[in-house]
């Protein structure tokens, strides 16, 4: 994470001050910089593919159970809490899915309406008149 913040801004500042302010040596830096990706990161990244397409394919609504299974089923072997993780720094949330409103069926019969008893009069001559 510190290496990442001095390779952002070693273009700003020299790479000694930098690293002065953080506490990492510079050695560290350049070895950093011309070490290839571990395995883990590698994994992580394929893994990161399949994930995400899972979870466009599902139009966004699969959490991480559902898109572990589907990883799984792709054939590559992960935990579901690695999955969790990765979704969240890919900021993959799922969402529910939307319930819907009752369907209008148009006209209603005017059988089942109750008899209009006031037509539009709501003038009383005494309380509970009407």
């Amino acid at each position: 994470m510190k290496f990442g913040f001095v390779a952002k801004h070693r273009g700003i500042w020299p790479v000694r001050w930098i690293c002065e302010a953080l506490g990492v040596s510079r050695a560290g830096f350049y070895a950093w910089l011309t070490r290839p990706p571990s395995d883990r990161a590698v994994h992580d990244s394929a893994l990161a593919q399949a994930i995400r397409s899972s979870f466009l394919a599902s139009d966004r609504t699969y959490g991480s159970r559902r898109v572990w299974r589907d990883v799984l089923a792709a054939g590559l072997d992960c935990g579901r809490q690695r999955i969790e993780r990765l979704m969240r720094s890919l900021a993959l949330r799922a969402r529910p899915r939307r319930r819907r409103l009752p369907v209008d069926m148009g006209i209603r019969p005017t059988t089942h309406l109750p008899a209009n008893a006031l037509d539009r009069d709501f003038r009383a001559d005494r309380p509970n008149a009407k």
